[in-house]
């Protein structure tokens, strides 16, 4: 951040920038308005331009265009904010700047226990305990939801199929409008009663759906999977 006002650091800001381009990528991003949008900007905090002195707000803003148009001109990207509010403004800052290879969201999903407690700091819950559960079935009680037959047994059960495929559809408008609203991380968990076999069968299944939609990265988490 460059202070209008002067100083050492303004003085030097371009033979700053310049060293700073042969060590490694710099980019500068110049923001700037129309006259009316500053001067409503200023009046609704109600402060006085830094540089307006005994003048008005509109001799401020033109003093202040007059000192940064070197620093404009030599700016990678010149964005206007006038009619953007800070949302889009990030928006358009972030499809500028990103690399097209990194994920506009990251996703966590978590299976976890009911009996433990629900996850804290999630944004979506759905519940397994629905599905038959595998405890109660002898040959799968010792095994979990990441082996091949607990797997298996809970996508077979009635409605198994039709709701991790209808959930992850669900999904997958939310998670757009999270990139656009730039919301960069969402967990979403899934529960069953101790977090050992239907959920952690599901949530496997889940990202692998999710996985598929166009700028979701995604983890998987197994809170409870080592509990006894």
């Amino acid at each position: 951040m460059v202070d209008i006002r002067g100083g050492e650091f303004f003085s030097d800001f371009q033979d700053i920038v310049s060293a700073l381009r042969k060590t490694g990528t710099v980019r500068v991003i110049f923001l700037e308005a129309r006259d009316d949008i500053l001067v409503r900007r200023f009046e609704s905090v109600r402060r006085p331009h830094p540089l307006q002195g005994d003048g008005t707000l509109l001799d401020g803003i033109s003093a202040e265009r007059t000192r940064l148009q070197a620093v404009r001109e030599s700016s990678d990207s010149v964005i206007d904010t006038s009619d953007l509010n800070i949302h889009q403004l990030a928006t358009t800052i972030t499809e500028r700047f990103s690399d097209e290879n990194t994920a506009g969201v990251q996703v966590t999903i978590m299976s976890f226990g009911f009996k433990y407690g629900l996850p804290t700091d999630v944004d979506h819950v759905a519940d397994a305990r629905f599905l038959p559960n595998p405890f109660w079935v002898p040959e799968l009680r010792s095994h979990n939801g990441l082996d091949e037959q607990v797997r298996d047994f809970v996508l077979a059960q009635t409605g198994a199929r039709e709701f991790i495929d209808l959930y992850a559809a669900s999904l997958e408008p939310v998670l757009a409008g999270y990139q656009r609203e730039n919301k960069r991380h969402a967990t979403i968990s899934i529960g069953c009663t101790g977090g050992k076999h239907r959920s952690v069968a599901l949530a496997v299944e889940l990202a692998t759906l999710i996985s598929t939609f166009p700028g979701v990265a995604v983890s998987i988490k197994h809170r409870d999977l080592g509990r006894e």
